[in-house]
């Protein structure tokens, strides 16, 4: 099949490279999957309760501890129909636990007895897996509505970034590779497939890219200074010290920490980038005679539009997750001078100061690129447009 428009022969060939490395990455194993001579296959299924039995549990104002027994019908998986005595451990942390009634559907954990029965079920929460399936997929065909080939490219990229975290950037934290360079290297990795997709192969999607990385690189950069100037230890993040207690003692959860600072701001510094290598395509094609200076200014103007927003996009995104804990400071008094130089709370100010300086950075240099890039009487990352008289 033949295409007359080079804009959509390019888009389908990147759609298509990138289909085929989600699918390679769907295949790759982490290197976790547990494979030792006494395994037991464990299966997890959809199952309705049936009936409970609460008198075990002992509650204590607000929390409650024990087990309260579930009589379970299984709803999905080879013993479908099946009624299974389930056990819900409540171990008095209001995050964590969860207490069931009659109707209510939930994942069900258990394994098989040596006659090959259903046996030993435990609850694992609310089954909520249908509705996140079709959360995404609404999200996705609203995304494909509004923007056509380009949503499709979107969540192409979500995928891959997705399978990359999962797959390749995790493993290799486990395992013990540099947290610094193994995040630097799949943020490269990611910037380029989110520039590349959405803005295609052209010249607009090459300035996106390096505008981004370079921008982030000196997020890196700022990290690392800054995470050791501050002392803050990694076992700031919320399940680290597990990780240690649970046969992985040789992490480096510092470099991990400021791994995550990084990452978390790469979402942000890509969207400006964008934003930025966008208009000045724009610019160039609707006045290809600009000087190349000018050019430059008028995606700095565009920048500081936007950053002012970005900034404080990554101050509410991260901020929001705390609002408890600041809710708590307040309601005893505890001075701000104080709240500011505890060190949770000082990894979450590095973390939002130097994602903004990313943000900062990432604006003259996308501009400064995107100038040099787009020189000369036409743009070429775009086919001509048809006239419309």
């Amino acid at each position: 099949m033949k295409f007359k428009n080079p804009s959509t022969r390019r888009d389908l060939i990147i759609i298509f490279l990138f289909t085929v490395l989600c699918l390679i990455l769907t295949q790759i194993k982490t290197g976790f999957e547990y494979t030792g001579n006494n395994r037991r296959d464990i299966y997890r299924h959809r199952g309705a309760v049936l009936a409970t039995d609460d008198s075990d549990i002992e509650v204590f104002g607000l929390i409650q501890t024990g087990f309260q027994q579930l009589e379970v019908e299984l709803l999905a998986g080879p013993f479908k129909g099946q009624t299974l005595t389930v056990q819900n451990q409540l171990i008095g942390v209001l995050e964590r636990d969860e207490v069931y009634s009659k109707g209510d559907k939930l994942l069900v954990q258990y394994f098989l007895t040596d006659d090959g029965q259903p046996d030993q079920g435990t609850a694992r929460g609310h089954y909520r897996i249908n509705l996140e399936i079709a959360l995404i997929s609404l999200f996705a065909l609203a995304l494909i509505a509004v923007a056509g080939l380009t949503g499709l490219k979107a969540i192409l990229s979500f995928a891959f970034a997705t399978l990359m975290i999962w797959k390749i950037m995790l493993p290799l934290f486990l395992k013990g590779y540099d947290p610094i360079w193994v995040a630097l290297g799949v943020v490269a990795c990611l910037t380029a497939s989110i520039s590349f997709l959405v803005g295609g192969l052209t010249r607009k999607g090459f300035v996106t890219f390096a505008g981004a990385f370079l921008g982030l690189a000196l997020t890196a950069v700022l990290a690392v200074v800054f995470g050791k100037l501050f002392h803050i230890h990694g076992a700031v993040r919320p399940y680290a010290e597990n990780l240690l207690h649970g046969g992985f003692a040789h992490l480096r959860l510092t470099p991990i920490f400021i791994a995550s600072i990084f990452l978390a701001a790469s979402g942000a510094v890509m969207d400006l980038a964008m934003d930025i290598a966008a208009s000045m395509e724009e610019v160039k094609l609707k006045h290809p005679e600009i000087h190349f200076m000018e050019h430059i200014r008028s995606g700095l103007r565009v920048g500081r539009s936007v950053i002012g927003t970005m900034t404080t996009t990554l101050l509410l995104a991260y901020s929001s997750s705390y609002i408890f804990m600041f809710m708590l400071f307040i309601s005893q008094d505890i001075p701000a001078i104080q709240v500011f130089n505890l060190n949770y709370v000082a990894a979450e100010v590095l973390n939002t100061m130097v994602g903004s300086f990313g943000l900062v950075t990432v604006a003259p240099f996308t501009a400064v690129i995107g100038g040099l890039v787009m020189r000369g009487k036409q743009s070429v990352a775009l086919p001509k447009r048809p006239s419309l008289v």
